[in-house]
């Protein structure tokens, strides 16, 4: 079962190709041996150029770049250590300054790559509606996180409503998403959309064997849901701890350029963030369209309902499971390379830090339903970007999404999209 998983990555091995830092060239790490430290000044539509950008280095020396026409700056690094990103406010724009002033910058390891925006408003910005532009900017990250959490809980909540199993895996399929993009676009050097679709059917491969190698033979062999249960927690950290030993503790990143900033009035979003949300949207449209007008779907939602019923009806019940299995495990391999892709980097425990969120926006919505679970997701992602704007800590926000979940429970214990069910 692992061979089937982990096969690609037999061939993975650390490399890079660096290159002398310049204005408007792109810095690409040397694993052990450079960081690049970059961005954009302003964003791709309105470039902002001839701002001289300024590294302090943990020893106290200084870099200086200057954006170009396409607003790119980038600083290449050899050590370690906290450096510091600012700008010299004679080279901005007239009638900009800086909202931040200098950006810290830790560079933990040598062959990454570290951002560092420099935001600009303008002069006469009023702090009285800071706080309503923050609440704005946290919505849309909130349902940037949302949109990405839902493909990973959809195909959970299917999985338990038609084999009524809680895959404790499932987050780890989500990390396996993000090292294979790294794998195919990074180290095979393939182009993104090509090398994203090879992970989605690879991932959807290894779906369709782990139900034909593992769950089925389970199955007929009468194991119940417990016993089921705490085999996903052992497969769960036998990939996570695969994942290290194959890949190390370091975070890969699934990239091919530096990010580009667009801002939106009070928002600044990445447009790789632009193309994740909008790539979740119409992928879950059609997930939505094929259980609620296909036959395919039709079955599928029978076999959650009843799969005693269906299967007296003449569904097969084995091959709606089987497609089930394959389905979700590819929109979990898409989560995850557009999570790499959101966050900068997936590292081997990343699955393991959103499985909790992955399961409350099940429960959230109504254990089985898939469509509960999108709204779950997109309620969990909207209370942990936004509940740090109302005072909680950025440490607690996790837990405050899991206390939303308790208190619904208690008041809806199927919950949003739930059937209520009789007990005893």
């Amino acid at each position: 079962m692992l061979a089937l998983l982990l096969a690609p990555f037999l061939v993975l091995m650390t490399s890079g190709s660096g290159s002398a830092s310049a204005v408007t060239v792109l810095c690409l790490p040397k694993a052990d041996e450079t960081a690049c430290i970059a961005s954009t000044m302003g964003s791709r539509a309105e470039p902002i150029a001839g701002v001289d950008v300024i590294l302090t280095a943990p020893d106290g020396s200084e870099q200086t770049v200057t954006t170009g026409d396409d607003g790119k700056w980038s600083f290449e690094v050899t050590e370690t250590g906290d450096y510091t990103v600012s700008a010299d406010p004679k080279t901005l724009p007239d009638g900009f300054e800086l909202e931040n002033e200098t950006v810290d910058v830790k560079v933990d390891k040598l062959g990454g790559s570290f951002g560092a925006i420099l935001q600009l408003r303008s002069e006469d910005y009023s702090a009285e509606t800071s706080k309503t532009d923050e609440i704005i900017q946290s919505t849309v990250n909130g349902l940037r996180l949302g949109l990405l959490l839902a493909l990973a809980s959809v195909g959970l909540s299917l999985i338990y409503g038609t084999t009524g199993l809680s895959n404790f895996a499932h987050a780890e399929q989500v990390t396996l998403g993000g090292m294979m993009g790294y794998l195919f676009v990074n180290q095979w050097g393939l182009n993104l959309w090509v090398g994203g679709l090879l992970v989605v059917l690879f991932c959807a491969f290894t779906g369709w064997g782990q139900d034909r190698v593992l769950w089925q033979p389970l199955r007929r062999r009468g194991l119940g849901l417990t016993q089921m249960m705490i085999v996903t927690i052992g497969l769960s950290l036998a990939l996570q701890y695969t994942y290290q030993y194959l890949v190390g503790a370091r975070t890969v990143r699934v990239v091919q350029d530096n990010p580009e900033v667009s801002t939106f009035g009070p928002v600044t979003i990445t447009h790789q963030s632009i193309v994740a949300m909008a790539i979740s949207v119409v992928v879950l449209a059609a997930v939505g369209y094929a259980l609620l007008r296909t036959r395919v779907g039709r079955a599928t939602r029978a076999v959650s309902d009843n799969p005693a019923l269906a299967a007296a009806s003449g569904i097969d019940t084995d091959k709606v499971i089987r497609l089930v299995w394959t389905v979700a495990m590819g929109l979990a391999g898409l989560s995850g390379l557009l999570y790499a892709l959101v966050v900068n980097g997936i590292k081997w425990d990343s699955g393991l830090q959103i499985l909790l969120l992955l399961f409350a926006a099940v429960t959230l919505g109504g254990l089985g339903t898939a469509f509960g679970a999108l709204v779950g997701a997109l309620i969990i992602g909207l209370v942990v970007e936004l509940s740090p704007v109302f005072g909680m800590p950025g440490d607690f926000k996790y837990a405050t999404a899991l206390l939303i979940l308790i208190l619904l429970l208690l008041v809806r214990p199927q919950g949003l999209l739930g059937k209520p069910q009789r007990v005893g």
